[in-house]
């Protein structure tokens, strides 16, 4: 039995369909990630998994629960943390926690031992009011009143988005820990970097799933030659690169723009019909292919 399994699940807002006949699988104990950009449905399945809304067509198991049979159990054996810091920011650390663990008939000692590497970094403030503490602080705290039942499950709406990068590669690392114990774990993230932190991946955009593999096996899936252009006058490379015959697509990427190239692409040539159009300083270089590649050439198909 999978952890969670999703089969053509469907979920509309009126006219719009935020979730557009979505499946995969989630093994037990795999760190599954949903990368995609806002839109792309990711909070909708979320908040349907968690049982917070009902599908409108499909199916889904947690645990081998009905999400929408057997809701009860599911939120037992789950955790969940959505997008947004939702905690009590008038309460205290210890007292968000001394309450999540309430809400679920058990005391922090009684988890202690699962949530301490993540807990002890914020302990020293546990008297702090929650609506006081940093980005980072909070994403730990709300992370350990996640786990504070002892989930088998962990749902985790972008947990690093609005925190510096240092406490985004924390945690990270404490995911990473947490899969080590058993638990399974669905995140999603618009950060196309984290992808390779997980053992596979589905790329979202629009309510749909482009593809689903390791992030390796999805880079290896790019099949185009890749270069790296750049020269002085960038938005005039742009727009003229994107009307060469030998260049398929042409976007921006970190300080340069990649160049999709077809069969009549070549480095010089390129270089010459650039210098013909007035941009004598182009620079081109063979580039890899990362998953955001892969995530720009499946969105324009």
């Amino acid at each position: 039995m999978a952890a969670i399994e999703v089969h053509n699940l469907c979920k509309r807002y009126g006219k719009v369909t935020a979730l557009d006949h979505v499946s995969f699988v989630v093994e037990k104990g795999e760190l599954f990630g949903l990368i995609g950009p806002d839109g792309a449905g990711k909070t909708t399945l979320f908040r349907l998994l968690a049982t917070l809304l009902n599908p409108d067509e499909g199916s889904a198991t947690v645990e081998g629960c009905d999400i929408v049979k057997e809701y009860r159990s599911i939120r037992e054996i789950v955790g969940y943390m959505p997008g947004r810091f939702s905690l009590y920011q008038d309460l205290s650390v210890e007292e968000n926690l001394n309450f999540f663990a309430a809400l679920f008939g058990t005391k922090v000692e009684d988890a202690y031992e699962l949530i301490e590497p993540i807990y002890k970094q914020i302990e020293p403030f546990k008297s702090r009011r929650a609506g006081k503490l940093s980005g980072g602080m909070k994403q730990k705290l709300a992370l350990s009143c996640a786990l504070i039942h002892r989930p088998k499950v962990l749902f985790l709406d972008e947990p690093t988005t609005g925190v510096d990068a240092v406490s985004r590669s924390e945690f990270w690392d404490m995911l990473s820990d947490l899969k080590q114990r058993g638990i399974s774990i669905l995140v999603s993230t618009p950060y196309m970097d984290e992808a390779s932190r997980c053992d596979r991946v589905a790329l979202c955009n629009e309510g749909k799933i482009l593809t689903i593999d390791t992030p390796d096996a999805i880079v290896r899936s790019f099949d185009r030659p890749l270069y790296a252009v750049s020269c002085s006058n960038m938005f005039g490379l742009l727009c003229k690169a994107r009307a060469d015959r030998g260049v398929v697509d042409c976007y921006p990427f970190g300080s340069t723009h990649h160049v999709v190239a077809n069969d009549e692409f070549a480095a010089g040539q390129f270089v010459d019909n650039m210098k013909a159009q007035g941009l004598s300083d182009v620079v081109v270089e063979p580039a890899q292919p990362t998953i955001e590649d892969v995530f720009i050439n499946l969105m324009k198909r």
